[in-house]
């Protein structure tokens, strides 16, 4: 996966997007398709090292997940946003292009660490999942190559799907279906639209560098590590009803920093208090959904949890262009409109809370 991310990082830095918008989007889908089954390999390794039911140790590996997910980020952007104005102070007409080239770089020095890298000691799944293709099979009736691919795609799409619906019982799986789906939904309209924000208000690319990318690295790291231990002593689902006042509030900073216009030090301390956020809020998500995964199938469900969470940010979020425009570029309703975003998601989780089978709470 990060093979291709590097080769896409080559491609996209001799397209020019005017001229070639559709190689582009092209090139941007195979980066996105390879990082999300980089992330959910991730996920699935991670998993594997904890035992199950262990909800202290699932909330630390958690935390140390998120410090390394939001470290490639911040960091990622800090590189990213400083290389594009240092081409661009320069000259360089194609500055972004340039700067495609640089990350590449930063591609390979990951590609050497990931050598070091091993997987944990082999689980039972495989001869779980025999079982499960063979109770598939004698189901037909007959036994040949045909009904034995039919099997291994019934077992491979319909074992994750049927195990979790076993484990949690219809109603509370479906519950907890809707809570991935809206959580963080709110989160996500915000962050489409904030670095639009940030540039209409005012602010350069070195501010935004500093502010968003490199300060709230350091902010998210710290309270990362801090939403870890929260979810360790006072429980997951706790945590995730105090991250998710957090966003609530937190977005309404953003609204008065629209209404009141440019300020460095509101600036400054909505993006902290949104990053703080958002590391409470990652730490107790991703915690939730690992404790609830079969191990049997973690990647599978841990990967079709995620999507689902996923899928709830990208095509809903993706109309967060839209709204805004609808609104007349009024950006104070508009985050006013992610705070109350956020509170479906958590009545879902109130009435579910005392039902969900994790190992702690």
């Amino acid at each position: 996966m990060q093979s291709l991310i590097l080769i896409s990082l080559l491609v996209w830095s001799f397209i020019n997007p005017t001229e070639n918008l559709a190689l582009l989007i092209g090139v941007g889908l195979i980066i996105a398709i390879a990082s999300a089954t980089q992330d959910i390999t991730v996920d699935a390794l991670r998993i594997e090292q904890i035992n199950e039911n262990e909800g202290k140790s699932m909330a630390a590996g958690a935390a140390m997940a998120v410090v390394g997910w939001w470290t490639g980020y911040k960091l990622g952007g800090v590189i990213a946003l400083f290389t594009a104005e240092f081409f661009e102070n320069l000259g360089v007409a194609n500055y972004w292009q340039a700067t495609f080239l640089i990350l590449g770089i930063v591609i390979i020095l990951m590609n050497i660490a990931l050598m070091f890298v091993h997987e944990p000691i082999q689980t039972n799944r495989q001869t779980k999942q025999r079982e499960t293709d063979k109770l598939i099979e004698r189901e037909f009736g007959s036994r040949n190559i045909i009904t034995k691919f039919l099997a291994y795609i019934g077992g491979t799409i319909g074992g994750p799907i049927i195990s979790f619906f076993k484990k949690n019982g219809i109603a509370i799986a479906i519950g907890i279906l809707g809570f991935v789906f809206l959580f963080k939904i709110g989160e996500a309209f915000l962050g489409r639209m904030s670095i639009i924000f940030y540039k209409e208000i005012g602010f350069s690319k070195g501010q935004i560098a500093i502010y968003s990318k490199g300060l709230g690295w350091i902010t998210t790291v710290v309270f990362t590590l801090l939403g870890g231990i929260m979810a360790m002593r006072a429980g997951t689902i706790k945590t995730m009803f105090f991250a998710g006042g957090l966003m609530a509030i937190t977005n309404l900073l953003f609204a008065i920093l629209a209404w009141t216009g440019k300020s460095e030090l509101l600036f400054a301390i909505a993006v902290i208090a949104d990053d703080i956020t958002a590391a409470f809020a990652t730490v107790a998500f991703v915690a939730f959904i690992s404790l609830l995964v079969d191990r049997t199938y973690t990647a599978t469900q841990y990967a079709l949890l995620a999507s689902i969470g996923t899928l709830g940010r990208t095509t809903l979020a993706s109309s967060s262009g839209a709204l805004v425009d609808w609104l007349n570029g009024d950006w104070g309703t508009f985050f006013v409109l992610t705070t109350l975003m956020v509170i479906p998601s958590l009545i879902c989780l109130w009435f579910m809370r005392n039902k969900i089978k994790i190992g702690e709470k």
